[in-house]
């Protein structure tokens, strides 16, 4: 605040400060005490100064205030257009696109704002001033030629100015370095001119370099130009819902939207056609609507969706869902078509043990959705052969296939407080770049077994992973594994204890694995 009291100038960064609060989320909840501390400081601190007689001319006055109104394009008719702050609003409407945002992202935008500015006012040393750590912060994190190309730019920028600004010295004397090289005249506006000219191209080459080097390549930016979208296909009863709820726990519930396919039932389930065919039937499903919500919200459109009710078996009324980082979409059917297994960045199967699927299918729908166990039992035999020919092969589709089993068959005949169930988890994998590192984390942190078995096909690897771990063992494995992925994380992630955390962090590690294919595409 002191710094815009002593120059209205640094006003121009104040809207990246604020787009950078609201567009980074994990900051976001700071906004309202940050607009808060400006209030007071503008209150009790610039106030005064700005409406003192002196504080009034410093502001307006000054020549960087003038020197911004200086390039304009004279249209006729006493209309001009200045290029300044045009150039200006149009990198505020560039920098408020980025959906994510972090700090690095943050004072390249601003950094380029300001070295946009100082190439098209010449001879104003105040705007050069405020450019510098920007300067620097990108001499630091580019190689040579940056060096090289601000150490120029610098160097002509400070001759251009002295050229056109005499320098006061003491006794009232006063240093023109123009007149000293006889720049008058004609010639020597000539001269002057050609030497801006070089000054600006080398800063448009800087500015360039900033927007590829620091911009475009940066992560934040990149993901944030299009949706990462998940796939979660399986089996009524394999967890997709579950499953859904702890990956969104690792992104945060602001960053995730959720697409379901129950969502897209035909008919209500008081309907005669569900007495004609089950809901595992393609035929049952609105799965060309599916798509295009899919590929609305993967170009960041909003779309209007219902829901379906599983305890009144009825929809909604029509909702309306935003596009955001993190699209999960999860059902029977997510892999079925061809079109929608092309809109997916991570293609998920949940294979769960069948044995164990009518386990926690029965304690779901009885507990949870009020249905009798008659109707339950009736239920898997009824959609036995619809499982088999629309469910099951959808899992040749996919990029990981998770299964959850009991380390021994018996277990399930024998579930109580003396016999409590152990699962083991089966990872099949395809087009993975780093099982064995994951391998060595597993073992080396969490303390499990593996067993990995590579495929008859050379890109398949199945891992089956035995053994108790915590959600602190899992949270360290994925600061191993992981840790750029983790600088996308608004929040801190929400690692769940045993086998739903591992399958947390197998995920997590093709998420990574994705994005970085994803990147280099």
């Amino acid at each position: 605040m002191a710094a815009v009291s002593a120059k209205l100038s640094m006003l121009v960064a104040l809207p990246f400060f604020l787009i950078y609060l609201y567009n980074n989320k994990a900051l976001r909840q700071r906004l309202a005490a940050f607009l808060i501390g400006l209030s007071i400081s503008t209150l009790f601190f610039a106030t005064p100064f700005i409406f003192s007689s002196g504080g009034m001319q410093m502001l307006f006055s000054n020549p960087e205030m003038k020197s911004i109104y200086r390039l304009m394009l004279d249209l006729g008719g006493n209309v001009s257009i200045y290029i300044v702050p045009l150039i200006y609003m149009m990198m505020l409407y560039l920098t408020w696109r980025f959906k994510r945002f972090n700090f690095d992202l943050f004072q390249a935008a601003t950094g380029l704002a300001f070295l946009l500015i100082v190439f098209m006012i010449p001879g104003s040393p105040g705007w050069f001033v405020w450019s510098m750590p920007f300067l620097a912060f990108y001499q630091a994190m580019s190689g040579r030629i940056a060096m090289i190309l601000v150490g120029i730019f610098s160097g002509l920028y400070v001759l251009s100015t002295l050229l056109i600004t005499p320098l006061p010295l003491a006794n009232g004397l006063v240093f023109d370095l123009g007149a000293f090289f006889l720049l008058e005249g004609r010639f020597g506006s000539h001269a002057i001119s050609l030497l801006h000219t070089i000054m600006v191209a080398i800063g448009v080459m800087i500015a360039i370099r900033i927007w590829r080097e620091a911009i475009s390549r940066n992560d934040f930016f990149r993901l944030s130009r299009k949706p990462f979208i998940i796939c979660i296909a399986g089996d009524s009863g394999a967890g997709k819902d579950s499953f859904t709820d702890a990956i969104s726990g690792l992104f945060g519930q602001h960053s995730v939207v959720k697409l379901s396919g129950d969502d897209y039932h035909l008919w209500d389930r008081q309907k005669p056609m569900w007495q004609v065919m089950t809901h595992l039937n393609p035929m049952a499903n609105d799965l060309e609507g599916f798509c295009h919500d899919l590929v609305s919200l993967a170009d960041g459109k909003a779309i209007q969706s219902r829901h379906y009710d599983h305890q009144t078996g009825k929809m909604s009324r029509p909702l309306r869902i935003k596009s955001d980082d993190f699209i999960i979409a999860s059902g029977l059917h997510v892999l079925y078509l061809p079109m929608l297994r092309e809109c997916y960045n991570l293609k998920i199967y949940l294979d769960i043990n069948e044995g164990l699927r009518r386990h926690f299918k029965l304690k779901r729908d009885v507990y949870q959705r009020g249905h009798t166990i008659e109707q339950v039992l009736a239920s898997f035999e009824k959609r036995g052969a619809d499982s088999a020919r629309f469910i099951r092969p959808q899992s040749s589709y996919a990029d990981l296939i998770l299964s959850l089993q009991p380390i021994h068959p018996w277990m399930l005949e024998k579930l109580d407080d003396q016999h409590p169930l152990r699962l083991q988890l089966v990872v099949k994998t395809r087009r993975g770049l780093n099982e064995f590192s994951l391998n060595r984390v597993l073992i080396g942190v969490c303390g499990l077994h593996i067993d990995m078995i590579k495929g008859e096909n050379s890109e398949e690897i199945q891992m089956t992973i035995e053994g108790e771990t915590s959600a602190a063992d899992v949270a360290m494995a994925a600061e191993i594994l992981c840790p750029q992925i983790l600088e996308f994380l608004d929040i801190q992630p929400k690692w769940q204890d045993g086998m739903a955390g591992l399958m947390q962090l197998v995920t997590l590690s093709h998420i990574n694995q994705a994005l970085i294919k994803r990147f280099i595409q």
